[in-house]
């Protein structure tokens, strides 16, 4: 049982790791590229193109979330 434990605490911080809306980024980054995958809308080249953008404007998104300024009531 402390194997499974630690078995599952390793994938959750490697995963998840210090901030979960990165990890949720690339998760739906990961969704639409397995669409546009299904759906055949490029070739291995575009859908490579694709995947990068989405990984980057998710992360860049992700980022912008965690550093805009808090406002004070």
């Amino acid at each position: 049982m402390k194997f499974l434990k630690a078995f599952g605490q390793f994938w959750y911080d490697f995963i998840i790791g210090d901030d979960w809306k990165i990890a949720v980024a690339v998760v739906i980054a990961l969704a639409i590229l397995l669409g546009a995958v299904g759906a055949q809308l490029f070739g291995d080249a575009g859908l490579a193109i694709l995947g990068a953008v989405l990984i980057v404007a998710g992360f860049a998104i992700s980022l912008v979330i965690d550093v805009r300024p808090k406002t004070k009531p």
